[in-house]
């Protein structure tokens, strides 16, 4: 008998591990992915990721040097995530009743771009890696980090407050900060230029040839600028265009999400940075 209890009680606690991916809380979902692009759930193997799949609470996800992702969150934020990256979604809280709650994401190598939603109006938005721990409020956001730079911090828009072991600096749009290691204190801002700009833009965007997961996307641009949205030539129904509900959602994102993220951003009003350092 004692055996027979044994094993129920084994066959119970697989089930219970088995499903912890399962009943994982869903924070986001995969609106753009281009091969080779990985996730691991916790609990979970890791998988191939595809556009449209659920982005979970404590997921890792990991980029090919052809891999790139774009996430969209529950709090209409986004995370663009670059070729060669490891990033691990580490804490996300948000109540939609009131607005509040927190994103903690650990980048561990690569780069990638945070673009605002309700939580970082808040404040409550940090980007970490082994060299500092990034704010971002109410903006735009790039952060890149290697072993051979540290981290780069570029802002784009609103307010990055950088934190480490040797002390707190802030900064402005149209800079950015390089962060040697955890005990060394950030860099003084340096105004971005336009080479990093481009290089930035190029890095998180998808590739020639390659439409981030949606058949068709590669000729929307061509079509785009051929009629319709830039000419008086009405546009006909692409013939590509998906007839899954999911997809064109997934589709309409991208879009979105790329026009936003592509915005030029203002230039300071002012030449002299902004920043502080405690005593």
């Amino acid at each position: 008998m004692a055996g027979k209890y044994k094993a129920v009680a084994l066959a119970f606690a697989a089930v219970v591990i088995g499903g912890a991916t399962a009943m994982a809380q869903q924070v986001g979902t995969a609106t753009a992915v281009n091969p080779n692009s990985e996730s691991t759930p916790p609990g979970g193997s890791t998988i191939r990721l595809t556009v449209g799949a659920r982005v979970v609470h404590k997921e890792r996800i990991h980029t090919s040097p052809t891999g790139s992702v774009q996430l969209l969150f529950v709090d209409q934020s986004t995370l663009n995530i670059a070729p060669n990256t490891n990033l691990l979604i580490d804490e996300f809280v948000y109540d939609p009743a009131s607005g509040n709650g927190h994103m903690l994401t650990k980048l561990t190598q690569g780069t990638l771009q945070y673009i605002g939603g309700k939580l970082s109006h808040e404040g409550a938005v940090t980007i970490a890696t082994p060299a500092a721990a990034i704010g971002i409020r109410g903006g735009i956001g790039t952060v890149e980090h290697s072993t051979t730079i540290g981290t780069q911090a570029f802002n784009q828009n609103g307010w990055m407050t950088i934190t480490n072991g040797a002390g707190t600096i802030g900064t402005r749009p149209g800079f950015i900060v390089t962060i040697m290691n955890w005990n060394t204190p950030p860099g003084h801002p340096e105004r971005i230029t336009k080479e990093h700009v481009i290089h930035y833009i190029e890095y998180l965007s998808s590739k020639f040839t390659q439409d981030g997961g949606v058949p068709g996307l590669k000729q929307l641009d061509t079509a785009n600028f051929a009629c319709g949205t830039y000419s008086t030539t009405p546009c006909p129904k692409p013939p590509w265009l998906p007839t899954n509900t999911g997809e064109n959602d997934a589709l309409r994102i991208i879009i979105q999400s790329t026009q936003r993220a592509t915005q030029p951003t203002p230039p300071p009003q002012i030449e002299t940075d902004s920043f502080v350092r405690p005593r």
